[in-house]
């Protein structure tokens, strides 16, 4: 089981107020997103869950401690990937860290390297993959970091349209498979509703959660009818339907 609680969450970079009195829950096999413009804290947010920022109000609990630091996969806009090494050598960088032995990493990473569909990769360099293989090379290094909560900072929002779909539906089988609970941060209203099973909207200076939305999709209405409802609804929450 993974489960993060934030409660009553605050903080400021000296008289700078970025976010006021956050609560929101995430339970185990979730997806669910933080949606909501530049500006509001979304990544001040991300930084205090993953531990590199300290709280300065109210409390975050995993799995029922406070201590973050080095427990959940942060994955952010910009793959990172080391352009010096291969797809293997890039993914086998957080065993290597935790002192795993190079074979038996290569070996770990080989394993699941079908999973994420990169075996025929593997060899290949960074500059030789197109953007939606480079964030599956990077999704596969965060997981292998061995955390089952994963941030993922506008992970999708650098790919072109297609992609980006294809990469969401992908991302899905992958989150159930390997039963992750994943947290997101989007200022993409379609990427919220593609993927979450529920919505939280941050608006206003200092950050603050306004509403939650459940996404509870029905099979006898048409999915895009339904779509169009929640978006309206969304952006009633952000102030945007004038």
């Amino acid at each position: 089981m993974t489960e993060i609680r934030l409660e009553h969450v605050s903080y400021a970079y000296g008289q700078d107020r970025i976010l006021e009195d956050i609560d929101l829950q995430v339970t185990s096999g979730e997806v669910v997103s933080i949606l909501g413009p530049s500006g509001v804290g979304k990544t001040t947010l991300f930084n205090l869950i993953a531990g590199i920022l300290e709280v300065q109000s109210g409390r975050i609990v995993l799995d029922g401690e406070e201590n973050l630091k080095g427990r959940v996969s942060y994955m952010l806009q910009k793959d990172l990937l080391l352009e010096h090494k291969t797809v293997l050598g890039n993914i086998i960088l957080p065993l290597l860290i935790q002192k795993v032995d190079e074979a038996e990493a290569i070996a770990r990473a080989d394993e699941i390297l079908a999973t994420f569909q990169l075996t025929a990769v593997r060899d290949k360099y960074p500059h030789e993959l197109s953007g939606g293989m480079r964030q599956r090379v990077a999704l596969l290094r965060t997981y292998l970091f061995g955390h089952k909560l994963f941030l993922l900072d506008e992970a999708f929002s650098a790919l072109d349209e297609m992609t980006k779909m294809e990469l969401h539906a992908w991302y899905l089988e992958i989150h159930k498979q390997l039963q992750l609970t994943t947290l997101i941060i989007t200022h993409s209203i379609e990427e919220a509703l593609s993927l979450s099973d529920r919505i939280y909207i941050l608006k206003n200076r200092p950050g603050q959660i306004v509403s939650e939305i459940k996404l509870d999709w029905s099979e006898d209405e048409d999915k895009e009818v339904q779509k169009i409802a929640y978006k309206r609804q969304i952006l009633a929450e952000l102030g945007l339907d004038k």
